[in-house]
């Protein structure tokens, strides 16, 4: 089994709470089985990694914040397990959390869960190689 390290990849509209982004994460987590495990890794887009929300739910979890340019989710595309048409006419790409989760994993990164969706947040999970 796979332990690398595990990345929260976040899809997110602009202004969602930080207890939106916490719910969604932790949904994500108990879906996978991983419920309590620490994510050292969070990544979403470069344009959303500013957001207040989602900055204090990093600092809280004590994890890296990746800002991953939009460019770079493209390369994911035929990783995703999920597909949104509109997601997909914004960014090229069927999920940001997806993509983004992935593109943080780096070389050999697998996606471990796919994209759960709430009203404003998307999270996905993907493990490093080692």
């Amino acid at each position: 089994m796979n332990r690398g390290r595990l990345i929260a990849g976040i899809g997110l509209r602009p202004g969602t709470s930080e207890a939106d982004i916490r719910a969604c994460l932790d949904h994500a987590l108990a879906t996978a089985g991983i419920a309590g495990e620490l994510v050292p890794r969070f990544a979403t887009l470069a344009a959303r990694s500013a957001e207040p929300g989602l900055l204090a739910l990093a600092k809280e979890r004590q994890a890296e914040l990746v800002a991953i340019p939009d460019e770079a989710l493209k390369g994911f595309e035929a990783a995703c397990a999920t597909r949104s048409t509109r997601i997909a006419s914004l960014y090229g790409v069927g999920s940001v959390a997806e993509a983004a989760a992935l593109a943080a994993a780096g070389p050999g990164g697998v996606l471990v869960q796919s994209r759960i969706a709430t009203a404003r947040v998307t999270c996905a999970l993907a493990r490093t190689a080692s």
